[in-house]
């Protein structure tokens, strides 16, 4: 069979098209403390999450972060970046970066995973390639599970993004845990 027929013979035997089925959230609700679900499970997914007043932000992350030196902050809630990047800076030079700070634009109290687009981490990489990572969230953003964060996030600009929970992990490698396997050591959630 030539090119040309496989491809024909493809468009003639496509299946149909099937409707998303229609999902009730409401059958989903819970009466629960998001943002106390929330915190737990940001420790449950191996991350450290402190509530704390936007004015002690400097002197917490240097607390928790007492040895970083190479510091990329993209956050304008925190004055500590030593580093500066841009959307044009090439993600190789990231390779050395003790600490990220970014901010997230939502969190799930389901799963205690954050929403980190490029427009708050402006490298792509950046929350992946730092060794720490602290995400600063609006405890206001936090919803009740995934669905309901897919319909907030539906009407953005169609940019990158992603969710992050917890520390980078896999234990698929002789069924041992290995923390920073891809991508930060710890993450640290600051809830202002």
């Amino acid at each position: 069979m030539g090119r040309e027929a496989i491809l024909e013979s493809i468009k003639k035997n496509k299946p149909e098209l099937l409707t998303v089925p229609e999902i009730k959230k409401e059958i989903f609700a819970e009466d629960i403390n998001v943002k106390e679900v929330f915190k737990d499970n940001i420790v449950l997914v191996g991350g450290r999450i402190k509530e704390i007043n936007i004015e002690t932000i400097d002197a917490e992350i240097k607390e928790s972060y007492a040895k970083a030196k190479r510091i990329v902050s993209t956050s304008s809630k925190t004055t500590l970046g030593t580093v500066s990047v841009s959307k044009d800076t090439d993600p190789h030079t990231l390779e050395d970066i003790d600490l990220a700070i970014v901010e997230g634009e939502l969190g799930v109290s389901e799963n205690g995973a954050i929403w980190v687009t490029a427009d708050t981490s402006i490298v792509r990489a950046l929350p992946f390639i730092t060794n720490d990572l602290v995400i600063i969230l609006d405890k206001e953003k936090i919803c009740l599970h995934m669905l309901e964060a897919y319909d907030i996030i539906s009407n953005r600009d169609r940019n990158f993004g992603v969710f992050i929970s917890g520390p980078s992990k896999t234990a698929d490698i002789e069924q041992c845990l290995v923390v920073g396997a891809h991508g930060a050591m710890s993450l640290t959630v600051f809830l202002v």
